[in-house]
């Protein structure tokens, strides 16, 4: 079974949950399982940035990227977030290797419109070449990427965590996408977790305020994969990480199925 594992979120600022993650996915890799590890570090570039003297603007969730913004995203995400996520896995015992979008020509970007806005250097995923994966799935390896990608103009470009995600499901046509993040799941407007929830309600919740924020951008991601066939998609808390390798295989009490309607 091939997945991809999305890592976002305070996954990646808090070491022991941290620590749990990489074992899932080493797990996972042990049974049997072609894992790839996707990644974000958004905390730890706002957390930089501010170091620079530097804030950051958020557009539905998304980053607006100058290019400094651009050069410093390019040094944590590919730089320490993915180091720090490759050390993870090889200390729970499988090797690693880390790559960015631009490595390889692996993700090619365009810079992402949006409506009435200049987002910068935030693209979105407009080419795959997944043969860098499969080598080094064939080495018995877990790459790890990180969510920069260059473009047809010799540029990087930030891209959104959670489409990388789903653009390497797509690409290396993955059985499930699996994001492990720092929320529960989905929320309705109450505050509890929707189990489930099919693409046709994504629009009704945004139209209702129910879901907004970094929400917006990971379900568009959800709604991408199922239809470029992922079979299955699913958020997860990464707090409870060890249920992971148990997906395919138990009823799942926590986190948000997305189903294609």
């Amino acid at each position: 079974m091939k997945v991809v594992v999305k890592i976002g979120g305070a996954a990646l600022e808090d070491k022991a949950i941290l620590q749990k993650c990489a074992q899932a996915v080493v797990q996972m890799a042990q049974d049997g399982h072609q894992v790839a590890v996707v990644h974000g570090g958004g905390t730890a570039l706002t957390r930089t940035l501010k170091l620079l003297g530097k804030t950051s603007d958020f557009i539905n969730g998304l980053r607006v990227t100058d290019a400094e913004t651009r050069d410093v995203a390019v040094m944590v995400l590919a730089g320490i977030v993915n180091k720090s996520l490759v050390a993870a896995i090889a200390l729970a015992g499988q090797p690693a290797v880390g790559l960015c979008g631009g490595d390889g020509g692996a993700f090619r970007a365009r810079k992402k419109q949006d409506p009435g806005h200049d987002l910068g250097f935030v693209g979105e995923i407009c080419f795959s070449e997944p043969r860098w994966i499969r080598a080094i799935w064939t080495e018995g390896g877990i790459p790890v990427l990180s969510s920069v990608a260059l473009g047809a103009d010799g540029q990087y470009y930030n891209v959104n965590a959670d489409q990388m995600a789903a653009a390497c499901a797509v690409a290396c046509q993955a059985d499930a996408l699996i994001f492990l993040t720092d929320v529960a799941g989905v929320k309705q407007a109450d505050g509890s977790v929707m189990p489930w929830l099919n693409t046709n309600q994504v629009a009704g919740l945004i139209e209702d305020s129910v879901i907004s924020g970094g929400m917006l951008p990971k379900l568009e991601a959800c709604t991408n994969a199922l239809k470029h066939g992922v079979t299955r998609v699913r958020i997860l808390p990464a707090a409870q990480a060890e249920i992971l390798p148990l997906f395919y295989f138990a009823k799942l009490e926590c986190g948000t199925e997305v189903l294609r309607a």
